[in-house]
């Protein structure tokens, strides 16, 4: 199949789909309950629905937490009227691959999040997520965030968590998925060998219990330690319990550069050998000698799912992507923790090639200045927070590797990074496919407290409002219709997610009102704790938690399991 005749034939399929899914006429309880009074009324919105399909002028009704009633002149005696003339009403935007997880515990109010429009945040991603937990994993994550927030854990897997939000509820809802990395550092650890067949029987069973309490799917982390010490076997065997249920695979692949084209097979063959979907996470082709690879990248995915598998993707609408710091070192050098990687730092024996690698990859990158330091831990480096590595080593009269090794060192591996790796050409190219969904990769920040520190990647605070106004308005990229689907029924549908990402009658009323003229991202690289424009109103599960550009307080956010 040509790859034109493939878009054009997935925007038709997806159109009839999600037109057929969106018509009225919903469960028994709805109809039962159309004598009621709604309690809110949206009056005047341009409404874009989430489907996909063209906008249109209605009302629309909300009783408790669910939309009562979507059309014309709604009458509706009693309720609180809202006018939402001017702005465009859409479903509340899911964002599928976030990091949105303790920090709720530390800022409940997601700030930077909801007020991009997001409020659904799907966490536990790159092979990482809340649990399960050794005892080990456990008292040192613990005693981590009580020292450093004052907060205090009382659980050791997505379960725990599950309840624990359940009872200190946040302004967002949150689904997770369960980390490959985490389920085999708890049986492994972080040592480079393969699961022996009594220890994949236990990492099975850990995946199994993660999804009976709820996870959405199963996520890899592969450059990362450990997931990248997991063969395929492993991976298809954590990846099978999935069969059946309809939730996907997804994976930040084992490489996303010079072997692209390799990394993307192996996540496609896990879905092919275990029989479920794939979402390959934040897809990109890394490294200037590698932009050409994009679309034949898309290409690949094309034709895997012609093939019969379910696959998709997502991406964050920047050029940078953000990382560890010690991503920049060779997994190899990263075996065995902290106190065995910072040995081969300075061991004879290994220092030449781990300086090799280095120097490699930012080679791929195009010079030290791709590279700038977002965060540290340690108080000691803290010079070096939000600056370039070329630029900073220049003005300190340092050699830059010398510099990374001496940051790396103070901080023990913790430091984090932007990497500006990828072309405009390709990140539009990648947003605009009809299989590509948006996402931020990022977790909740703030502009005041605990999660104000650091230069974080703007994603944390812009991703959503960037795509509606950079690339659909401005850039004309796409329309708002095709914007908002990416990020409402799109990944709604992918995790199984029951009536959320779509404004529909009888739906969950997520709903975000926006100036399409307005919106706009404010965060950048060099400032990035910075909210966005034109987004003055979002709700939750019912409730205003943006209202007239200023946070209520509330905090409505649910735990969400697939449906």
């Amino acid at each position: 199949m040509r790859r034109r005749d493939f878009i054009a034939e997935s925007g038709l399929v997806a159109g009839a789909a999600v037109a057929a899914l969106s018509r009225p006429g919903g469960p028994g309880w709805l109809r039962a309950k159309r004598s009621r009074l709604a309690n809110v009324v949206l009056r005047g919105a341009t409404v874009i629905d989430g489907t996909g399909r063209p906008r249109f002028a209605a009302d629309v009704a909300v009783d408790g937490d669910r939309i009562a009633a979507v059309g014309r002149d709604l009458a509706a005696p009693g309720a609180d009227q809202f006018d939402v003339r001017g702005l465009v009403l859409a479903p509340g935007f899911v964002d599928i691959h976030s990091h949105t997880d303790l920090g709720l515990l530390v800022n409940p109010n997601a700030e930077s999040k909801i007020r991009q429009g997001v409020t659904t945040e799907i966490a536990g991603q790159d092979g990482s997520s809340i649990g399960p937990w050794t005892d080990r994993q456990f008292e040192g994550t613990r005693d981590r965030y009580r020292a450093q927030y004052g907060v205090e854990l009382d659980f050791r897997d997505l379960g725990g968590f599950f309840r624990r939000l359940t009872r200190d509820a946040g302004s967002v809802n949150v689904a997770s998925m369960v980390g490959a990395g985490t389920v085999r550092a708890n049986v492994i650890g972080s040592d480079d060998r393969p699961a022996t067949e009594a220890e994949l029987g236990r990492m099975v069973a850990l995946v199994r219990e993660a999804l009976g309490a709820g996870a959405c799917g199963v996520s890899s982390g592969l450059e990362y330690i450990p997931g990248a010490f997991a063969s395929l076997d492993e991976l298809v065997a954590l990846a099978r319990p999935l069969h059946g249920t309809g939730l996907p695979y997804a994976s930040h692949m084992r490489n996303e550069d010079d072997q692209l084209f390799a990394a993307i097979e192996e996540a496609l063959n896990v879905g092919r050998m275990a029989n479920v979907p794939v979402q390959i996470s934040h897809l990109k082709a890394q490294g200037r000698r590698n932009w050409w690879k994009a679309e034949d990248a898309l290409a690949m995915i094309e034709h895997a799912r012609a093939d019969g598998i379910d696959v998709t993707f997502d991406r964050y609408p920047y050029v940078a992507y953000s990382t560890g710091l010690n991503s920049l070192f060779p997994v190899w050098a990263r075996e065995g923790g902290t106190d065995a990687f910072l040995g081969r730092l300075s061991d004879q024996a290994t220092m030449a090639a781990i300086e090799l690698e280095v120097r490699d990859k930012v080679a791929k990158l195009g010079s030290w200045d791709a590279v700038q330091i977002t965060s540290t831990t340690a108080d000691t480096v803290r010079w070096a927070r939000g600056r370039k590595l070329g630029e900073l080593a220049k003005e300190r009269g340092v050699e830059p590797y010398e510099l990374l090794l001496r940051v790396t060192r103070e901080d023990r591996g913790r430091a984090g990074m932007v990497g500006f790796g990828m072309s405009e050409e390709n990140t539009e190219l990648i947003l605009s496919h009809p299989l590509g969904m948006v996402c931020s990769d990022a977790g909740a920040r703030a502009t005041y407290g605990a999660l104000s520190s650091g230069t974080p990647h703007p994603r944390a605070y812009g991703s959503f409002p960037r795509v509606l106004g950079h690339y659909s308005r401005d850039r004309g990229l796409f329309g708002l219709e095709t914007a908002i689907r990416k990020f409402t029924s799109m990944p709604a549908d992918k995790l199984r997610l029951s009536g959320r990402g779509r404004i529909v009658e009888g739906g969950f009323a997520d709903l975000v009102a926006f100036d399409p003229d307005t919106v706009a991202d404010n965060a950048t690289f060099e400032n990035p704790h910075q909210y966005p424009t034109g987004i003055p109103h979002v709700m939750v599960n019912g409730e205003w938690v943006i209202l007239d550009g200023e946070h209520t307080g509330a905090t409505p956010g649910r735990v969400l399991r697939p449906e």
